[in-house]
């Protein structure tokens, strides 16, 4: 498989799954339609300014069928895009329901712990992969909506996340909410260990996308 054709198909798997995790939190929540509806298309604006100059950010078979009818893409393209889709989306319901669909009303401390561990590295790796992908490429130089797109993300994982996390996404804000007793130091690797891990992921996965030295 040709190298771009891999960041293509990689990046579709990200977005599929990371969408369809949160729709799977808004519909098994039971989240009110307008607010549902906000956030999901909020995270949909989100994943679609960090893949659409790599794969064109589809995230969805029916739209990659309609683009490839189109002459947008080819039929390699086409099979691989639908494959990896449906992958991140099998992904997404599969970790949902052993991770956060609790089995009983009583957490274990462990329970909490893996919850907001991977709470923290899913929304920290899309903050960083976002604030790549619009402040720091000559394509998007100069636009006048990266703020917006950054704190999006912020605001985004405090409302799905911020119960089981805090929904700190950033070893900074971590270390103040020690200092204020909100977060016990003993357990601040739950945050810094997957903060710091998405962030050198997400980084990683940028520069090979883009290939940057």
């Amino acid at each position: 498989m040709a190298s771009t054709l891999t960041k293509k198909i990689l990046i579709e798997f990200i977005g599929t799954f990371t969408l369809s995790i949160v729709i799977c939190f808004i519909v098994i929540n039971q989240i009110d339609g307008f607010y549902g509806s906000f956030i999901v298309s909020f995270t949909l604006m989100i994943l679609i300014y960090c893949g659409k100059n790599i794969s064109g950010a589809h995230y969805n078979p029916a739209v990659t069928i309609s683009i490839y009818y189109r002459g947008y893409c080819n039929k390699e393209e086409l099979q691989y895009y639908i494959f990896f889709q449906l992958l991140g989306s099998i992904a997404a319901s599969i970790l949902y329901y052993y991770i956060f669909i609790p089995t009983n009303a009583n957490y274990e401390i462990f329970d909490l712990n893996i919850f907001a561990l991977i709470s923290e590295f899913i929304f920290t790796f899309l903050l960083v992969s976002v604030i790549l992908n619009v402040a720091t490429l000559d394509s998007t130089k100069g636009n006048y909506y990266y703020g917006f797109a950054i704190a999006s993300v912020v605001f985004l994982g405090g409302i799905l996340v911020g119960d089981i996390s805090l929904a700190s996404f950033n070893p900074a804000v971590t270390i103040a909410l020690i200092l204020t007793g909100k977060i016990n130091l003993l357990e601040s690797w739950i945050h810094f260990i997957p903060q710091i891990l998405s962030a050198f992921l997400a980084t990683y996965l940028f520069k090979l996308y883009h290939k940057i030295e």
